[in-house]
């Protein structure tokens, strides 16, 4: 498949913004570059292209945020990680199988509900008995969406932002489950017949916008307050919701 330099400039700039976001938050490479790749290339094309970026990035930002392992709060990641790589067989077989419009809107509600509650009442937050309990479920309904879609956030990302760390605990438990659900879904699309190897050359090709980008992210984060940080997550999370609601 041939595309011109127009698409490739547009594809270019639309993983570069990822990286930016990514960097900044530790997350939104994903939610940022998969609508503009699947536009060109398919779902299927996309969510593989995008394994071998996801696996890197994550793993970098959980090298440099290692020290958050031993915040008693990533007392919930095992058995969290555990449902994810459960989530991900089952929605790997969804994304060969079933529609993802209904599933999509669903999940986008469900986020601009939680995106309400967090301006109707800042001080809620989940904490380490009830995310303990929880984790297990979201990490499933997490694993299930990126199995699907490529893109976990609207479940995961919600729930981990809900306990209130701090900006590098925050980046590390979000990392540490990309990079998981990253390196479980690789091989589920392998057994699965999606994945195909040219996928796998054009996602190392992709570093390049991805890799320059990612440090601007990270330099204009360490400029924010955690305030500033909380409320960007929280821009970002109803932006993402809106956009599934309405299908754009």
């Amino acid at each position: 498949m041939e595309f011109d330099l127009a698409g490739l400039a547009i594809m270019a700039l639309a993983l570069s913004a990822g990286a930016i976001v990514k960097g900044a938050t530790g997350m939104g490479l994903p939610l940022v570059a998969l609508p503009v790749l699947t536009t060109f290339f398919g779902l299927q094309h996309a969510v593989g292209l995008m394994c071998v970026p996801l696996i890197f990035t994550n793993a970098w930002q959980v090298w440099r945020f290692r020290t958050s392992a031993r915040d008693d709060r990533m007392v919930f990641l095992p058995l969290f990680l555990v449902g994810g790589a459960i989530g991900i067989a089952l929605g790997t077989w969804a994304l060969t199988s079933l529609p993802e419009r209904t599933l999509v809107m669903t999940l986008g509600i469900i986020l601009l509900c939680y995106v309400a509650l967090k301006l109707a009442a800042p001080h809620f937050v989940v904490g380490p008995l009830l995310a303990r309990r929880a984790g297990p479920l979201f990490g499933i309904g997490g694993g299930v969406l990126q199995g699907a879609t490529g893109i976990s956030a609207p479940i995961t990302v919600t729930f981990i932002h809900a306990m209130a760390m701090d900006r590098e605990a925050h980046v590390f438990a979000v990392s540490t489950m990309f990079l998981l659900y990253s390196v479980v879904h690789l091989p589920a699309l392998a057994v699965a017949g999606v994945m195909q190897g040219q996928w796998l050359i054009e996602g190392v090709m992709a570093l390049v916008p991805i890799l320059i980008f990612m440090p601007l992210g990270q330099a204009i984060a360490s400029r924010l307050s955690r305030k500033a940080f909380d409320r960007m997550i929280l821009i970002f999370l109803g932006l993402i919701g809106l956009k599934m609601v309405l299908g754009l």
